[in-house]
């Protein structure tokens, strides 16, 4: 059932007594109060003692405890223990997949147990920030260890070494990996996306120009497309938005990626094992004679594979790959200093793009701020003045971090003739002095603008491009 609670009505019910009787308010007068119950323990004892602490005459709506968790996570952050038995019933069997479930239902992309010297914790990582979730009682925590062992099939004995699993769900995959610490083990489950089918270009946030430029580029027959950003930028979820765009019957798609992050039919997707030698270069000359299209290639690590991929798209193949740089401009000068020719990055580079994942500002608590030019990096040079900033405030919405939601910015470096012969003369940086180019610290610049942002948000954007 989706409880929905009229924010209005939370200041009924404090968060302690909220989490302690498991309820939530639904709606509310001047002498009557209809809560949202756990049916496991909605009952006429627990009305008559919540009438006597509210004053109020009581009618219930029973539902799952499973709703009422997720309801109860929304509305009223607080850390719950396992020592209650309800909240966080280790024995209970269908405690990890409810966990998952929970965490898939807040766009959480991993879960970590961690286990220190009295007690141990579970945090959710939503919108890139960990949240702490759960705290456990230490004397449960290694039974939790051994359910997500035994449920990724790996070794419940071996508890001296690093291990690495995996558990497959309906809707997602999840990849485990468990590392020994001072304290015990350390788990991290990484959720994974299982299909891509509805993974959509035009929904990734990519200006109307910065969108022509991309599908133009990757409809050439062969050249190289690289997207830059660190990890946890969006990177593979642009290359797989690419690959669905680009996947039909008449084309050949293989990649080779690390780990398989989405599967998308007609695509043949290759697991790396860098410890048995299946690396991005090995896999790569034997993707050469597979007759392809189009390659894939999870990251461009060394010279060895950026030589390769240079050569596959010179034989009139195209190739996508990400590469770890702060913009479209320095993946250039990456390339060449993994040893590959300037002449031959001009040749054969179709694009250049560099993301980035921006945290939003949740909109029910975000509040105004002065602006200050003082308050930006020395080293950015502001390129518009603006009077208004907005910070964040923390509410039950957004989990008291005071953001809520992502949303990716680009910079789309279109390698046309005239930037093919800076390339090969090394005169980009001239170039661009006298280029209206935006880069990626301007489109950071414009959502501060627009609201959308805070300044701590982005202010990492501003010193690095």
């Amino acid at each position: 059932m989706n409880i929905i609670v009229n924010e209005e009505n939370l200041h009924q019910i404090s968060s302690d007594m909220a989490n302690h009787y498991r309820i939530l308010p639904k709606e509310s007068s001047a002498d009557s109060i209809e809560l949202y119950v756990d049916e496991e323990t909605g009952n006429n004892e627990l009305k008559d003692e919540l009438e006597l602490l509210l004053g109020k005459e009581i009618s219930f709506i029973s539902v799952s405890g499973y709703d009422i968790e997720k309801a109860l996570s929304a509305y009223y952050r607080k850390e719950r223990t396992s020592s209650s038995g309800k909240s966080l019933n280790i024995d209970n069997g269908d405690f990890l997949d409810n966990l998952m479930e929970e965490a898939k239902s807040l766009k959480s992309s991993d879960i970590h147990f961690e286990v220190y010297e009295e007690a141990a914790r579970v945090r959710f990582r939503i919108d890139g920030q960990l949240i702490e979730r759960y705290k456990i009682e230490r004397e449960n925590y290694l039974e939790l260890v051994n359910k997500v062992k035994i449920r990724s099939k790996l070794n419940i004995t071996e508890k001296r070494l690093p291990q690495d699993g995996r558990i497959k769900n309906d809707t997602f995959d999840i990849r485990v990996s468990i590392l020994p610490t001072l304290f015990g083990e350390k788990i991290v489950m990484r959720l994974l996306g299982q299909d891509a089918s509805n993974i959509d270009l035009n929904t990734l946030g990519f200006q109307e120009e910065e969108l022509y430029n991309y599908t133009e580029a990757v409809k050439k027959p062969n050249g190289i497309i690289l997207i830059s950003g660190p990890t946890g930028s969006g990177k593979t979820t642009t290359l797989y938005a690419t690959l669905r765009l680009l996947n039909d019957s008449k084309r050949n798609i293989v990649t080779v990626e690390d780990p398989i992050e989405y599967t998308l039919k007609g695509i043949n997707q290759v697991q790396l094992k860098e410890d048995i030698g299946l690396t991005f270069a090995s896999t790569l000359k034997s993707f050469l004679r597979q007759d392809p299209d189009i390659i894939m290639l999870g990251e461009i690590r060394d010279s060895e594979t950026a030589l390769m991929a240079i050569r596959a798209s010179l034989t009139g193949h195209l190739v996508l790959s990400t590469i770890h740089t702060n913009s479209a401009l320095g993946t250039i000068s990456r390339l060449i200093d993994m040893g590959v020719p300037s002449y031959l990055i001009a040749e054969t580079l179709n694009l250049s793009v560099a993301q980035r994942l921006v945290r939003k500002l949740c909109p029910d608590c975000k509040k105004k701020a002065g602006c200050s030019n003082e308050d930006f990096p020395k080293s950015y040079k502001i390129p518009y003045e603006i009077d208004t900033l907005y910070k964040p405030v923390g509410c039950n919405r957004c989990f008291h971090t005071g953001y809520k939601g992502r949303r990716a910015i680009y910079e789309v470096l279109n390698i046309d003739y005239n930037i093919a012969v800076a390339i090969k003369n090394n005169s980009l940086n001239k170039l661009f002095t006298d280029n209206n180019h935006k880069s990626l610290s301007d489109k950071a610049f414009d959502i501060l603008a627009e609201g959308e942002t805070s300044l701590e948000e982005i202010y990492s954007i501003l010193i690095n491009i």
